[in-house]
């Protein structure tokens, strides 16, 4: 009989985009002991929170990956905490040293890890090609997987969030009565971002089409000022600022609307992940990096995939006709 696995997933990038894309690999190795997982993510990410109802995850566990003075308390902290959950196996999806470093000095007999750099030096399996650390997260980790034997079944992200799980968060959605059209309208990087008139432009022509009565307006509380700029330019009382809310919040006003549209960030990717139709807005950034997803992105006309556009303004090429045009299109909007 062979011994039993206790199973540790390493992941510290704080955008919540990027741990929605290792989900398929955490699934992976949770499939492939037939164990589930121990996460270890920073706490930015609201993991305890969205994941509570994956049924492949055990438990998560906040380190926030601080540099500089806090980089040796950071060890100190996830040396305690593998030696105290005693794990047979610690896999690191990224980079970094100090998950490596801590699991050597805790012993644990499984490192696997990336290998790039001075990581090899921590970790126990053979290190993946140098060339490979040009490739995306969602590559890497694959490769990761693959080479140590674990075969990823789906690259699809998929998240489950029961209804009970959102019952009692905020907001009372039940005072919105009629459709509503969730609008991701910031993003962790500007040159993402589509303008502000140009939600507002497209929001009252679909509704003015019947498309929908509400559009929720999702953006970080950093953002509110993109929710305010948006609600100042309309003339119309139809749209709900969301950038109050804490992630849970979103989840529950995203899986209350009947589709999402908006811009290549981490709600983009969670919202197509819980099984919400997903229109992408991309002008500036590789349309590539998602075809693993259920994302439907609507591009400018002319548009050449793997180009990075790092100005706003190259959004502008994507104009509002053509996303109306291909909303009612898809939507069957007359």
């Amino acid at each position: 009989m062979k011994d039993k696995k206790k199973i540790c997933v390493v992941f510290s990038h704080h955008k919540l985009g990027d741990l929605i894309w290792q989900l398929p690999y955490i699934k992976a190795i949770s499939d492939h002991y037939n164990e589930k997982i121990y996460l270890v993510v920073r706490e930015k990410t609201q993991a305890k929170e969205i994941l509570k109802d994956c049924s492949f995850i055990q438990n998560v566990e906040y380190n926030n990956f601080r540099k500089k003075i806090y980089y040796f308390y950071e060890i100190l902290k996830l040396w305690k905490y593998f030696k105290s959950e005693k794990f047979s196996d610690v896999f690191f999806l990224d980079k970094v040293n100090r998950g490596p470093i801590a699991a050597k000095l805790a012993k644990i007999p499984n490192r696997i890890g990336l290998g790039f750099g001075n990581q090899k030096k921590w970790t126990t399996n053979k290190p993946l090609k140098e060339v490979t650390s040009k490739k995306n997260q969602s590559e890497q980790s694959r490769e990761l997987l693959e080479s140590n034997g674990i075969r990823t079944k789906s690259l699809i992200p998929e998240l489950i969030v029961k209804n009970d799980s959102l019952k009692n968060i905020e907001p009372d959605i039940s005072k919105y009565m009629g459709k509503k059209i969730a609008l991701g309208v910031d993003s962790f990087e500007l040159f993402k971002m589509w303008y502000e008139e140009y939600f507002v432009e497209l929001a009252e022509k679909l509704y003015e089409k019947g498309a929908c009565n509400y559009f929720y307006l999702i953006c970080g509380k950093n953002n509110k000022h993109v929710a305010d700029k948006i609600i100042n330019l309309s003339n119309k009382n139809i749209f709900i600022d969301c950038s109050q809310l804490n992630l849970m919040g979103i989840i529950k006003v995203i899986k209350d609307s009947d589709y999402y549209i908006g811009n290549n960030s981490g709600p983009l990717n969670l919202s197509s992940a819980l099984n919400v139709k997903t229109y992408g807005l991309i002008a500036t950034d590789p349309v590539s990096e998602l075809k693993n997803s259920n994302i439907i992105p609507i591009l400018p006309e002319n548009y050449k995939d793997n180009i990075w556009i790092r100005n706003r303004e190259g959004m502008s090429e994507l104009s509002v006709k053509k996303v109306f045009d291909y909303i009612c299109e898809k939507e069957k909007i007359d």
